[in-house]
């Protein structure tokens, strides 16, 4: 299995002795990946690398690998916002349809180690944060849990104290090029390798992205209705706030610049809090115009 980049970390983690890991850092730079690698690693003879031939390695999906995410619908069927981890992932419950964490580290492993990865653990709500940390505090000898989140101070520190924090960075350039020689999609990864993938997976959704992007800075010069316009189209995109927030980071002055993503971490929180999309619309759009010469 190869992993870009990350020679440190992939140095370390063979060594490290802690049942609970935290892996930080932006979205896309390999922190999945990473930790894919180390439970195959865990489980290959060979230890690390895996070798990628032996019947551990090659099953997929690993019956010693889980990975729990945030659940992208809300429990009316509606799309979520800010989509959470629930107390039915974590822990069983009489009406769970599918197994939980504590369901699955009941049994012992096929091969010599079972590694959930809590995907979003920063996403915790309260009853299922409460519940994993009675796993953290006497998890299974068998067990390797691994927490991703952005950063330390995102997870509750209840969380986070019992677990080791393994710090990923974006990755340099030089690397990034290994991937493609495009400056554009290399101007939008910012060294995540996650986000170049999909720009080159995904080419037509990229240029349409990039495209609105450019209209909205473009609509900026002229004023609120315009610049409202442009971001209802934009703000289809997923990546469309925090990109626009990198694009302004180009051509604005310092402290227009902090302004002007406090107002879009502001809308972020709004959306995610359900308050309605036009008035979240509206108001950054007013908070945007003409804040480009």
């Amino acid at each position: 299995m190869q992993v870009l980049g990350h020679a440190s970390i992939l140095a370390f983690l063979p060594r490290a002795r802690a049942q609970t890991l935290l892996f930080t850092g932006p979205e896309g730079v390999g922190r999945r990946t990473v930790a894919r690698w180390y439970a195959l690693g865990l489980n290959c003879p060979q230890g690390f690398p895996p070798c990628g031939q032996c019947p551990s390695c090659r099953l997929e999906p690993h019956p010693d690998y889980l990975e729990i995410a945030p659940q992208a619908e809300t429990k009316a069927g509606r799309r979520a916002r800010l989509p959470q981890i629930r107390l039915e992932q974590i822990a069983p419950r009489e009406d769970g349809e599918a197994p939980s964490l504590l369901d699955w580290l009941a049994t012992h492993p096929r091969y010599r180690a079972k590694v959930a990865v809590v995907d979003g653990a920063h996403l915790l709500n309260e009853a299922a944060a409460n519940a994993l940390l009675k796993v953290l505090e006497e998890p299974p000898a068998f067990a390797r849990l691994i927490l991703i989140a952005p950063s330390r101070e995102d997870v509750l520190p209840t969380l986070a104290s019992r677990s080791l924090e393994v710090a990923f960075a974006p990755l340099p350039e030089e690397l990034m090029r290994t991937l493609t020689q495009d400056p554009e999609v290399l101007a939008f990864a910012q060294g995540s390798v996650g986000r170049a993938r999909w720009a080159l997976e995904h080419p037509a959704l990229f240029h349409r992205l990039v495209a609105r992007t450019e209209a909205v800075l473009e609509a900026m010069r002229k004023g609120p209705a315009s610049t409202l316009e442009a971001l209802g189209l934009l703000l289809e995109h997923e990546e469309a706030l925090p990109y626009l927030a990198r694009r302004l980071r180009e051509r604005l002055g310092l402290e227009a610049y902090r302004e002007a993503l406090e107002a879009i971490q502001k809308a972020r929180e709004a959306l995610e809090a359900y308050v309605n999309e036009e008035l979240v619309q509206a108001w950054l759009a007013l908070r945007l115009a003409r804040r480009l010469p």
